[in-house]
C-alpha cells in the first residue's frame, strides 16, 4: 500500500513552465505600457506649461530685500490659479514642489528653493493670505497649509506653503493682511 501512495504523490508535481517566449512577451508588453503612461504624463505637463506661456518672468530676489520680519522653513506645494485649488501653475517651475525658506520683509515675501528657481512676491502684489487644507493636489489637515494670493501679470496666483513648525502659520497670516503688508482694495484671509 505504500507505493501507491508514493505514486500518488509523484503524480501531483507541477508542470514545468514551457512557453518562455509569450512569459517574457508579456512583461516586455507591460513594461512599453508603463513607459507610454509616463511619456503620455510627461507631455500633459509640458503642454500644460506651453498653455501658460504667457505668465510673465518670476519676479527675482532683490539683492537687498530689507531686514527680515518673519522667516519660515518648510516645503513648497506649488501654485494654482487663485480660487481654483487644483489648477496647477507649471510655468516658470511654479509647479515643482520643493524644500523653502520663507523670508517677510518690508519689500515682499523671498522664497528660496533649493533644486528650484527662487522668485520673489512685492509686497504690493500681496492680495492675502490664509490658512487652507489643499492646494494643487496636496490635501492636508484643516489649516496644515499656508496659502499667499498674489497677483503676478494678469493672473491672480495661490501659493501653498506647509512650515516645518504648522503653529507659524497664523502669524504669517496675520503679517500678510495687515494694513501694511496688503493692498487696502483686497479682503485679507478668508
Amino acid at each position: 500500500m505504500t507505493p501507491l501512495i508514493n505514486l500518488a504523490a509523484d503524480e501531483q508535481k507541477s508542470q514545468a513552465v514551457t512557453d518562455w517566449a509569450a512569459r517574457i512577451g508579456w512583461v516586455v508588453g507591460l513594461l512599453l505600457f508603463i513607459a507610454l503612461v509616463y511619456w503620455l504624463m510627461r507631455e500633459g505637463w509640458k503642454w500644460r506649461g506651453a498653455l501658460q506661456g504667457d505668465l510673465p518672468e518670476l519676479p527675482a530676489v532683490p539683492a537687498d530685500a530689507g531686514e527680515p520680519t518673519l522667516t519660515m522653513e518648510g516645503r513648497y506645494h506649488g501654485s494654482t490659479t487663485a480660487g481654483q485649488w487644483l489648477d496647477r501653475i507649471v510655468a516658470h517651475g511654479l509647479g515643482t514642489r520643493s524644500r523653502t525658506v520663507l523670508t517677510l520683509t518690508e519689500q515682499g515675501v523671498t522664497v528660496v528653493r533649493p533644486g528650484a528657481q527662487d522668485f520673489f512676491i512685492p509686497a504690493e502684489r500681496v492680495r492675502g493670505a490664509r490658512l487652507d487644507k489643499g492646494i494643487a493636489g496636496k490635501v492636508l489637515a484643516e489649516g496644515g497649509l499656508l496659502v499667499i494670493t498674489w497677483a503676478h501679470g494678469d493672473r491672480e496666483i495661490d501659493s501653498g506653503f506647509r512650515s516645518d513648525q504648522a503653529a507659524e502659520h497664523a502669524a504669517w497670516v496675520k503679517a500678510l493682511t495687515s494694513s501694511h503688508h496688503l493692498n487696502s482694495d483686497t479682503e485679507g484671509a478668508r
